[in-house]
């Protein structure tokens, strides 16, 4: 005897005693109670390596610098990044504003000042730095440099957001005032970016939003009088999930209060100022090569695009991109290129007059790459950010937690280096698969001790991904082992672990290959629910945990469309899974929730985006997710490779309210999960060195192919 479930799928009558019996014994799930604590982890792509430092380089005539010209600027904490050489007139105001007698004192030699984004302490800030020196003129070479002291002051964080969190970035003086991007207000409306450009008033910390509701901005730049601010604008477009070339356009406006907006340039990005009536900007090309152009605007009338003069200034042949003028020498720019049979970007100066380029930080650091560079008020350095790794031996600090900043209640997030992490019920150790995701499945302890592997080149083992621990077996973890992102067919399969086995004893739980993964288990430990492709579809099934399919399989949906990444609440009611059945065939991924006996289907949430790897709450009461709902936060082509630079972890109440944003950031974050388990919110560091191997942007090819221009899939 059968009934009918949602979406048209068949239960067995004796599977609805197994869920009486799931009800029964709930009261042995692990609940979050009112006054407890909670920890939510979750990956980023590729982050962990981002140790960003800003340097800078001498802009010598005709000479050619090496290593000991470079200098680091910042202090080698956290990621540092997008940095701003103030003018003096604009420091002159940041002074008396910030009233700082050890900023405001006259050394003999004067301090070398930076503005810049970094991510320490949890929260994306603006700090500035000021480094005083021995005497010593900073455009001299390192060798012959001694900094003596770090003036260091925070401008902008989240007490200027009234306590939201919010990535920011390229940040510019203008006066007393400084203007940046912050993505911490909702703009209200699904897969819309939350970018905006706001102005803070350094003196009174007052905040002013410059950005249009319902519009998105990038990369904003204050003209040479500060009169006037330029952005790269999404408008109020729908973002329709581009991540390469964002086709933005370029508006202008007054710095100080937002109005006179127009649009100046369609299809433009990253503007910068030669002087008031001088932009340059990227685009890509109709012949596929990333190149920086000129506009002319009008000295007298009104600013529009009708307007304004274009003309393209890099050559094809090569990607130039990010450009940054000197408005003290006309006669040349400093742009980031990628050129052919290159894989790593670097900063190059290029002659306006000429048309030569002339190579900045190819010949003291040929393998690494080099970001967003910017000029010195008086054109004698250029600046730029990259990875701090190469220095001692090309390694550096490393972690295996980052606390950061939380807007849940109760509960303290971490980004982890690592995939698929999942604590096991005791809390005393973590289990996460490495990027590749063919190095391997491996545990640690929560102090980032005893780091052990414990899958990789055995048992096909090409991909270990949504792994968990079982919830009532010591030391037992469930994984999925094959190839990713595969077809129904592929080859992968569902085993169980034993951790304290010394030789990681495995056993197949399903047999017959047909891509089965993402095991979760019900909270008593006797069932596990998974998604196979054994149909010809990607449908979710239960089957026994301790003995596998052989011990008893039920499906649980059918349908011809894909349905996955399945997690079992705590209190034993509910499963929440991944399904494109409103657009088979698609990346569009939505949630929903179903009784583990087939009935109560219902959607959870759906943006038109993908909205995946969910988990409950340890209380049963919410879901946390990764998703594309808040859009771009950034240029993509000014940050390192990311797959997925949209991805952000969210999380949403089981009623379907209560939707909030959880991280702020460039990078692909997913993989999240959470556990009633509590850690202190401290950083905790890794058994492992970092390397600097991330890649750039892979959409970026190297030469622009068969003229169509840099895209991949």
């Amino acid at each position: 005897m059968e009934t009918e479930a949602g979406a048209g799928a068949k239960v067995p009558l004796c599977f609805l005693l197994i869920f009486m019996l799931l009800l029964l014994s709930r009261a042995t799930a692990d609940h979050e109670g009112p006054n407890t604590r909670s920890t939510l982890l979750f990956s980023s792509l590729q982050a962990s390596s981002y140790y960003f430092d800003v340097y800078t380089l001498p802009i010598a005539g005709s000479g050619m610098v090496n290593a000991r010209d470079e200098l680091k600027i910042t202090d080698g904490h956290s990621v540092n990044f997008n940095g701003h050489f103030p003018s003096a007139s604009s420091l002159t105001a940041l002074l008396s504003s910030l009233r700082d007698q050890t900023l405001a004192a006259t050394p003999a030699q004067p301090p070398l000042h930076l503005v810049y984004v970094t991510e320490r302490n949890g929260s994306s800030s603006i700090y500035l730095d000021a480094l005083y020196s021995d005497g010593s003129d900073y455009s001299r070479r390192r060798s012959m440099l001694s900094v003596l002291n770090r003036v260091q002051v925070p401008l902008v964080g989240i007490q200027q957001s009234n306590g939201l969190i919010g990535m920011k970035d390229r940040p510019s003086l203008a006066g007393d005032y400084l203007v940046y991007v912050s993505t911490h207000e909702n703009p209200g409306v699904l897969r819309r970016s939350w970018a905006a450009v706001y102005s803070t008033h350094l003196r009174t910390g007052s905040t002013r939003r410059l950005t249009p509701y319902g519009q998105a901005d990038f990369s904003p730049a204050v003209s040479p009088s500060g009169t006037w601010s330029a952005v790269a604008s999404y408008g109020e477009k729908e973002w329709n999930g581009e991540i390469h070339d964002l086709q933005t356009d370029i508006y202008m406006f007054r710095t100080e209060d937002g109005s006179e907006r127009a649009k100046v340039i369609e299809h433009g990005g990253w503007p910068c100022w030669a002087d008031e009536w001088t932009l340059y900007f990227h685009r890509q090309s109709d012949d596929g090569w990333w190149s920086v152009y000129k506009a002319s605007l009008p000295k007298g009338g009104r600013v529009s695009v009708g307007s304004v003069v274009t003309q393209r200034v890099t050559p094809p042949g090569l990607h130039a991109f990010t450009p940054a003028a000197s408005t003290a020498n006309s006669s040349f720019i400093a742009v980031a290129t990628r050129r052919p049979g290159s894989e790593f970007r670097h900063i190059e100066l290029f002659d306006i007059v000429s048309k030569k380029f002339k190579e900045v930080t190819r010949p003291i650091s040929p393998t690494t790459n080099h970001y967003n560079p910017f000029i010195s008020p008086d054109s004698t350095q250029v600046g730029y950010h990259r990875c701090r790794a190469r220095e001692n031996g090309g390694k550096g600090d490393h972690l295996l937690l980052e606390s950061l900043h939380s807007p849940l209640p109760g509960v303290d997030i971490f980004r982890i280096d690592g995939y698929f992490a999942s604590f096991s019920p005791d809390g005393d150790r973590i289990t996460y698969a490495m990027w590749p995701y063919n190095t391997g499945l491996y545990v640690v302890n929560r102090d980032g001790s005893g780091l052990r592997k414990l899958l990789g080149g055995q048992f096909n083992a090409k991909l270990a991904f949504g792994t968990v621990w079982d919830p009532i077996r010591k030391g037992v973890l469930y994984t999925s082992t094959g190839i990713a992102f595969g077809s129904e067919s592929e080859k992968v399969d569902v085993i169980s672990i034993d951790v304290d086995d010394e030789e990681s004893d495995f056993r197949k739980l399903t047999m017959g290959g047909e891509n089965n993964a993402f095991p979760a288990p019900s909270p008593d430990g006797k069932w596990i629910v998974f998604r196979s492709g054994r149909s010809g579809h990607k449908n979710l099934y239960i089957m026994d945990a301790s003995n596998g399919e052989k011990g008893g399989l039920y499906r649980l949906t059918e349908g011809p469309w894909s349905d996955t990444m399945p997690n079992w609440s705590p209190d034993g009611d509910w499963i929440v899974f991944s399904s494109n059945r409103e657009s088979p065939g698609t990346r569009s991924f939505d949630l929903y929730v179903i009784h583990p006996n087939g009935t109560g289907l219902r959607k959870l949430f759906g943006s038109g985006g993908p909205a995946n790897h969910a988990w409950f709450s340890p209380d049963s009461q919410s879901v946390v997710f990764a998703s594309d709902h808040a859009g771009l936060s950034a240029e993509p082509i000014s940050y390192p490779h990311n797959f997925l630079p949209s991805g952000e972890i969210f999380s949403i109440r089981l009623d379907g309210t209560g939707i909030m944003r959880l991280t702020h950031n460039s990078n692909e974050d997913g993989t999240p999960s959470w556990s009633g388990i509590q850690l202190r919110p401290v950083d905790v560091k890794h058994p492992i060195d970092a390397d600097c191997s991330f890649d750039d942007c892979q959409w970026l090819s190297s030469e622009a192919l068969n003229h169509g221009g840099a895209r991949c899939a």
